[in-house]
């Protein structure tokens, strides 16, 4: 059974740093692309960042420069490293299994100004 577990969210000031964990099950970790996606109440699901197989990365316009995806093959994880956040970064986050299109469950997170 394919299954995504994320950890790591929760409340920080704005300014503030938090990483983000998603652990991988039930595949073959290291040749998957993964993602990470955000939902803020009442908006769309929006793509954060992206990580290939081999490293190559992508970034949303929005958090460039502050965010850094990346990912450990032998953990089976892939993390979000956030910082300088802001309240506009508040939101549900999710990471994806872009091939199998499986979400994990999301974590909060929260940012006060």
């Amino acid at each position: 059974q394919v299954q995504l577990v994320e950890s790591g969210g929760g409340l920080v000031q704005s300014g503030g740093s938090l990483r983000l964990s998603c652990a991988a099950s039930g595949i073959i970790f290291s040749i998957n692309p993964m993602g990470w996606y955000r939902q803020a109440p009442g908006k769309q699901r929006e793509l954060v960042a992206r990580i290939t197989s081999g490293g190559f990365t992508n970034y949303a316009d929005s958090v460039k420069g502050r965010f850094t995806i990346s990912r450990d093959n032998a953990k089976n994880t892939v993390y979000l490293q956030m910082n300088s956040l802001q309240p506009e970064d508040t939101a549900v986050y999710y990471c994806k299994l872009i091939l199998y299109d499986l979400w994990g469950q999301g974590t909060q997170v929260t940012v006060s100004s």
